[in-house]
């Protein structure tokens, strides 16, 4: 992996409601945060391509 400079950081998005329903795949986003801003894990609205419906997606590991 690249080296991270500062306190941006490389983080996954992925869907909660495609992974309740038990539906083979998974949506999943990889976007960038400040962790100095935001430590706490993130969510989104992104678009869910297999549902083909906008849901929230939360930051794993």
């Amino acid at each position: 992996m690249a080296k991270q400079k500062g306190n941006r950081i490389q983080v996954i998005l992925e869907c909660t409601e495609h992974k309740a329903s038990g539906m083979p795949g998974t949506s999943r986003y990889v976007t960038q945060k400040n962790r100095k801003n935001t430590p706490d894990r993130i969510e989104l609205k992104k678009y869910n391509p297999i549902m083909k419906k906008h849901t929230i997606h939360k930051e794993i590991k």
